[in-house]
């Protein structure tokens, strides 16, 4: 009898009882692939690896537990409903009955995920660790146009637009922005919420174009479930500003295409009216029709609105019943650019800018209808503007490139402005996402900034080509400002002193090792000289430590040092380059 060979009707065992492939998992479950995609996508289940694969390598293997989950989820009921109930309305427009299939088709059953989202995220901390690939995505299909051929339809994608506005708004507000990188990708964000650090993807501002290589069937089911979870996240934290949620926006600049405005508008007034809310007239809490009820809500934010200083509605307003304490980091953004108007021309990213300005304490305005403020007033200190312009120039502000913005957000610090005037080649922009220290190449603009990060810091730093150990020489600090001339002094007759005392040691020295060689060369062998030098030994341990390791760290260890040679070539390629661009321009 084999070893393995098993009875019929015995149990299955080990691998075979705990995975089962996909096409097991359809006849098990009795639907059909598209719809399995679907109930794995919105419940979270994703194929298994096992270590052996007992129906071969093409298959694709799910745990046996995770089926018995879907098998018993009740949304599978609702989608067999759905699909029975569309059969109903073919066979209605088979018969040509028009009016009967117009009947059926707004009685048709619908579902939602609010049960799925409180399942799988138990806490609201969970739900903002799995929120990178959530957001990325609704930005996605937020600049998407709507197609028929795709499925997208305007709802879903002003939806979208919606939700995302309404979650840039919140982190506006409470300037919870790190960092800002323009790629070609896109415009990386990243913000840190209750701890968590959260970064997306926002694609630039141009037309996007639908592609044949995509399934968008399976990228639509993950944005019907990223649009509840979103939903869900932009309620909690508007709550937790006691803001009500969804937002009544202004229909004035919601037509202008000012939605992030608005919501800022909405967010503040709501903040000032928290006190005065309950002393609205009982005769406007009575009517019944929610147009009347919106538009009084809109009167009385307008009313409760500052008219005189239409910047100030970008402010932080402090919250009336909570006392949120705030860390040295969101101080530090906060008051970044306080202080300071900005005014955006036409063709730079607008929305960009409209998020990442107020973040960090700036007041902003654009051209058109509904800005804050015009562009002749006289208080703005920059014009963020990305080619030369034919109109009036004004002398009290200064003109400069959209990249000036994202440099000092990342720096933490209001960086030079000439390198970034209009018509100039603006310096390298760096991302905040490398540790130019692990990379080991650590480009100039980098120095250069944290030069000026030290110097806003009153730190004193090596100057260009210098080591840190010249910092220890009185004559430096002098210049630099750090000592006086009296401290210099003294510490400079000190160190003479111990440059002495420490000549001497090392004379003694040298002549007590001539004195040994002397005593020690007669003794000294031909064999003794072919000794292996240090480099020799380092290796030869070196080698006999991965021999010692098992076969798996051993691959480990070749592909890590494989990585440390691939990046350690690609700083002397960047090194190269950098010598023969200063040769040219030399």
């Amino acid at each position: 009898m084999p070893k393995h060979y098993r009875p019929a009707g015995k149990k299955k065992e080990g691998n075979a009882a705990r995975y089962m492939t996909r096409s097991q998992a359809l006849k098990h479950l009795q639907v059909n692939l598209n719809l399995f995609r679907r109930l794995c996508i919105v419940k979270g289940i994703f194929p298994r690896e096992p270590k052996k694969k007992v129906k071969g390598n093409h298959h694709t293997y799910y745990h046996v537990k995770d089926i018995a989950f879907l098998m018993h989820e009740p949304l599978l009921e609702k989608f067999r409903e759905i699909k029975t109930y569309q059969k109903k309305v073919k066979k209605a427009k088979a018969k040509k009955n028009e009016e009967l299939a117009r009947l059926l088709l707004t009685r048709q059953p619908t579902y939602k995920l609010d049960r799925l989202i409180r399942e799988r995220y138990p806490t609201f901390i969970d739900a903002l660790r799995d929120l990178d690939d959530c957001l990325t995505m609704v930005h996605l299909f937020a600049v998407l146009p709507a197609s028929d051929r795709e499925n997208l339809e305007v709802k879903r994608v002003h939806n979208c637009r919606r939700l995302t506005h309404e979650w840039q708004a919140y982190i506006s507000r409470c300037h919870a922005l790190r960092k800002v990188f323009v790629s070609v990708k896109g415009i990386y964000y990243q913000a840190e919420l209750e701890g968590q650090k959260i970064t997306w993807l926002t694609p630039h501002a141009i037309q996007q174009v639908f592609t044949n290589d995509v399934d968008f069937g399976v990228l639509l089911t993950f944005l019907e479930f990223y649009e509840t979870l979103l939903a869900f996240i932009n309620f909690k934290l508007y709550h937790s500003l006691n803001v009500k949620y969804p937002p009544i926006l202004d229909s004035r600049l919601e037509a202008l295409a000012a939605d992030l405005y608005a919501l800022s508008r909405y967010i503040d007034a709501s903040s000032r009216g928290m006190a005065v809310e309950p002393k609205v007239d009982a005769s406007s809490s009575s009517q019944s029709n929610d147009r009347e009820e919106s538009e009084l809500r809109l009167a009385q934010l307008q009313h409760q609105l500052p008219s005189s200083e239409p910047g100030a509605l970008m402010h932080l307003v402090a919250d009336n019943n909570k006392e949120v304490e705030e860390d040295e980091e969101t101080r530090v953004c906060k008051s970044l650019f306080k202080d300071l108007k900005f005014f955006l021309s036409r063709e730079v990213p607008r929305e960009s800018l409209l998020f990442v300005l107020p973040a960090f304490g700036g007041m902003v305005s654009w051209e058109g209808e509904g800005a804050p403020f015009k562009e002749d007033d006289e208080s703005i200190t920059h014009h963020i503007i990305d080619k030369p312009s034919a109109g009036h120039v004004y002398l009290s502000r200064v003109y400069v490139q959209p990249q000036w913005i994202y440099d000092c957000v990342n720096a933490r610090i209001i960086l030079p402005t000439e390198k970034y005037l209009v018509g100039r080649i603006p310096p390298p922009h760096l991302s905040p996402f490398v540790d130019n220290e692990a990379e080991g190449y650590v480009p100039d603009y980098a120095e250069t900034i944290k030069r000026l990060q030290a110097a806003a810091r009153n730190e004193v730093l090596p100057l260009p080509g210098v080591g840190k150990e010249d910092l220890e020489d009185p004559q430096n600090l002098l210049y630099a400002g750090v000592m006086s001339r009296a401290e210099e002094a003294e510490a400079a007759k000190n160190k003479k002193k111990m440059a002495a005392q420490e000549k001497q040691y090392h004379e003694e020295l040298k002549m007590e090792i001539t004195a040994s060689k002397d005593v020690v060369a007669p003794m000294v062998t031909e064999d003794e000289e072919s000794v292996p030098d240090a480099m020799q030994i380092a290796q030869e341990n070196a080698d006999m430590s991965t021999v010692l390791m098992s076969r798996k760290k051993r691959k480990l260890y070749e592909a890590m040092k494989i990585g440390q040679k691939k990046k350690k070539a690609s700083v002397e390629l960047i090194e190269q380059r950098k010598k023969k661009l200063n040769d040219a321009q030399s």
